[in-house]
């Protein structure tokens, strides 16, 4: 499948500014795992990497695990039968943080689902820089349908 832009992340999930961190998606294989990148950790200089650490920006390991996760929503609600649903984080497992996330770094995202059942699935991540480990783990998720005023 060809690469997704921004426009057409959001059209699958329904993450908005501020609280989606993907740039791009650019490997996918809808039902199966998601490749996507964060072109520069340093765009987050002036709301989250300011204070994480002032002297040392970092980009917290939780917001590379929401990255992940994101990845992962591309894969499973691309399929039709998940269209307009929302994927949901009820676990994670096993993380490792191995090497931080700075400005001027760019971040190699991939996702695959490693099984589902119904409207429950497990999925693992792994974060790259440069072929540098950064994080991996695995992450649980529940597919729910959005409340009907929100229905896309």
């Amino acid at each position: 499948m060809p690469a997704l832009s921004r426009a057409e992340i959001e059209r699958i999930i329904p993450h908005r500014e501020p609280f989606i961190f993907l740039d791009r998606i650019v490997e996918c294989e809808f039902g199966e795992r998601a490749v996507g990148e964060i072109d520069d950790v340093g765009q987050y200089q002036e709301h989250v990497l300011r204070g994480h650490f002032p002297s040392f920006p970092v980009l917290p390991g939780a917001i590379i695990v929401e990255a992940l996760a994101e990845v992962g929503a591309v894969a499973a609600l691309g399929l039709p039968e998940n269209a307009g649903k929302i994927a949901m984080l009820t676990g994670l497992d096993g993380w490792k943080f191995r090497h931080p996330a700075r400005p001027g770094d760019k971040v190699r995202l991939e996702t695959t689902l490693l099984r589902s059942r119904g409207r429950f699935g497990k999925g693992r991540g792994v974060a790259t820089i440069g072929g540098k480990l950064v994080a991996e783990g695995e992450l649980s998720f529940a597919l729910v349908d959005p409340p009907a005023e929100l229905a896309r």
